[in-house]
């Protein structure tokens, strides 16, 4: 009765939950792992990744509903569901979700491991010369590096590490002629592999490194009765939030890395174990963490999935997966070899990640660095690429006598410690750098270069979607402009004044910036063409973005789509609007595409009345983009770097092999071609030149 009772409130209510459209998502990436067109490497790349996706979703998201449950808080989820029955109905969805993980693992790809020149085995499969060899790697390089931690009256329990492999052995010694269990924790090393690797003839044998351990654990018990080994994994709630300090002088980058400590002993939110573990040790950490059977995941097979990059990345297998293709030239770009200080001067650059390479962007930045004539460079920087040749440039420009000024944002999720370690060593150098913006995270990419030729200062600007990562670069979809229009300079530069000092310009021509105004703005976009729309004039919404979550915006989408605007949504993730339900959302679709690159840019159009206005940039619809974080959308004013954006839209919608359906319940439905109707792969279809030159509408 109280399950149909919740199910009743969800669909009544006319939001999706965040948190189980999240889930959902989840679940078209698990898709891929489960595309039989795709090699077996390419399916366990996107089953690591839904193993990553999960552990960061219960990490934060369910991190944060815990905030609310430990400290007594009350929240409402956009479902309609409190805080204790939401908690049962998001940890129900992700045991089914974990349950189709590992059926799609054990059921759909091991048995595909022989025929493709692998095996997981555990020791005792081995021969006895390999069980010889692996004797050996645990005696010199595991065994020295396991540190047994006793629970029990003389010992206090040990700090368990996040994510960390973990054996709970169970021991039994006999006091006073009374039996006494104890259990002893052992955590296996982040920093050993997890595989011990066997070549053979025919294929490469990858060894568990808990099932070596585990073939040995002995070695750590000796003379002691050993009543069972349990494997298991803890996930701890990594949420936290930065409240603004009235102290104008406070360390803000000290705040990030005590910040950071926390993450260690954060409430526990998870715990993965294997099947039949000890009722003993069970009880022992369900009481010690506060959580029930609906914190415990049974994992019938390896624990933590992520490990199957090491066989992905394996030096014979590496190849076998999905092969890029060479990036093709921006249209607006039309020779690789142009010198970019003099060609911005007369055009602007509208790039389209990965079909157009980063290089561009990376090789204005080199120049700067070592062009005599440059006087300064500012930049924002949220992820960074590992031997990043953007702060490689930054440092030769400070070392050139430049003024460098950077803003490093230290609240980018998972990134902080490197992003306080790379500011260091620019300020070291001499750089200007800023570390985020108090309680708000600057999340928008800039970069503006000054540059003195003859009498006139010219100011190269770009600006996008994307991060100044040029690894990421060549696997997620993102959308930038370079140009040196003096609008577009000087609202960037009037923008790296607000974030680098206490600056409140009135307005900017092309910019649309958060937290000041940007929701509205956008809202006012809608309802102009909710008014034409009621006008009789033409109209029409297409948005491409990450995420869907703010409630004023889709309230907007409803308002809009109820005076005729017909809105087409590209989501990638999380959508909490609810497409086609009657005398609601009937003229919204929605679609998620989900495929070998990770959609990552924002492309909003309005079709006000034949004169489109499109804007792209950083932000999403979401509550954290609009009121949290600093943002920017840019205008696209030039004619025909629009009418690209338009056709980026335009192949988005007529994807047909990348492409799920959304549907009014919040469930998703892949998108196949008809038999009459031509199969269309934007993943591949913009690697051709033909897909920027024609001419598309999009209503």
């Amino acid at each position: 009765m109280l399950i149909n009772k919740v199910s009743d409130q969800i669909k009544r209510s006319k939001y999706i939950s965040r948190d189980l459209s999240w889930l959902r998502f989840n679940y078209r990436v698990l898709d891929q792992a489960r595309d039989t067109d795709k090699c077996l490497f390419d399916r366990l790349k996107f089953l690591a990744i839904t193993s990553s996706n999960l552990d960061e979703f219960f990490m934060i998201r369910v991190g944060s509903l815990y905030n609310y449950l430990d400290y007594g808080k009350e929240r409402l989820d956009y479902s309609g569901l409190r805080e204790l029955p939401f908690r049962k109905k998001l940890l129900d969805y992700a045991h089914r979700f974990v349950n189709d993980q590992y059926l799609t693992f054990n059921n759909e790809l091991k048995p595909l491991f022989a025929a493709n020149g692998c095996d997981i085995q555990k020791p005792g499969e081995l021969t006895e010369l390999e069980q010889k060899k692996v004797d050996s790697y645990f005696k010199n390089t595991i065994y020295p590096m396991l540190t047994p931690m006793v629970f029990d009256n003389y010992h206090g329990f040990p700090l368990l590490m996040n994510q960390l492999l973990t054996f709970g052995v169970v021991t039994r010694t006999t006091d006073e002629g009374k039996p006494q269990d104890r259990v002893t924790f052992v955590q296996i090393p982040q920093n050993l592999t997890r595989f011990y690797e066997i070549n053979r003839k025919d294929k490469i044998v990858f060894v568990p490194i808990e099932d070596i351990v585990r073939w040995k654990i002995k070695k750590l018990f000796r003379n002691v009765e050993i009543v069972s080994v349990n494997l298991f994994r803890i996930t701890r709630n990594g949420d936290y939030t930065l409240e603004e300090s009235d102290d104008l002088e406070a360390d803000f980058v000290q705040e990030i890395k005590s910040k950071l400590k926390t993450r260690k002993k954060g409430r526990v939110v998870r715990l993965e174990v294997e099947r039949n573990p000890s009722q003993f040790m069970m009880r022992i950490l369900k009481e010690r963490w506060t959580i029930d059977n609906a914190n415990v995941f049974t994992i019938n097979s390896l624990l933590d999935l992520r490990c199957l990059w090491q066989i992905i990345n394996h030096r014979h297998f590496r190849n076998r997966g999905f092969k890029q293709p060479a990036s093709i030239s921006p249209r607006s770009l039309p020779n690789d070899g142009v010198d970019l200080f003099e060609y911005l001067k007369e055009h602007d650059v509208l790039l389209h990640h990965p079909y157009n390479s980063m290089e561009p962007v990376v090789n204005l930045l080199e120049r700067a660095a070592e062009d005599p004539t440059v006087l300064g460079i500012k930049q924002t920087i949220y992820r960074l690429a590992d031997q990043s040749r953007v702060t490689a440039a930054l440092l030769k420009a400070a070392e050139n006598g430049k003024h460098v000024s950077v803003l490093f944002e230290v609240k980018a999720r998972f990134d902080e410690e490197r992003n306080i370690k790379e500011g260091e060593r620019l300020e070291k150098a001499g750089c200007f750098v800023i570390y985020g913006i108090s309680k708000y995270k600057t999340h928008t990419k800039m970069l503006m270069i000054i540059r003195k030729e003859g009498e006139k200062v010219t100011r190269y600007v770009h600006i996008g979607s994307g991060n100044y990562n040029e690894s990421t670069a060549r696997l997620y979809t993102d959308v930038s402009l370079l140009t040196t229009n003096e609008i577009y300079a000087h609202d960037v530069s009037e923008f790296f004044n607000v974030i680098t000092g206490h600056s409140r310009p009135n307005d900017y021509k092309y910019l649309m910036t958060s937290p000041k105004n940007m929701r509205n703005q956008l809202i006012e976009l809608i309802r102009q063409e909710a008014r034409n729309a009621k006008k009789g004039l033409k109209s029409g919404i297409v948005i491409k973005i990450n995420s869907l979550e703010d409630r004023e915006v889709i309230d907007e989408f409803y308002k809009a789509s109820k005076a005729g605007v017909p809105i087409k949504l590209i989501v990638r993730g999380i959508c909490c609007l609810r497409p086609g339900r009657e005398d609601l959302s009937e003229n919204i679709s929605v679609k998620s595409i989900v495929g070998e690159y990770l959609e990552h840019a924002r492309l909003y159009y309005f079709h006000s009345n034949g004169a489109p206005k499109v804007y792209s940039g950083s932000a999403d619809c979401m509550v954290r983009s609009f009121d949290r974080r600093i943002e920017a959308l840019f205008l696209i004013t030039n004619e025909e770097l629009k009418r690209e954006a338009i056709r980026i839209l335009y192949y988005n919608l007529q994807d047909n092999q990348n492409s799920y359906t959304m549907r009014e319940d919040g469930t998703y439905i892949k998108r196949r071609n008809g038999a009459n109707e031509d199969a269309v792969d934007l993943h591949k279809l913009f690697y051709s030149k033909n897909a920027t030159e024609e001419e598309v509408e999009l209503f």
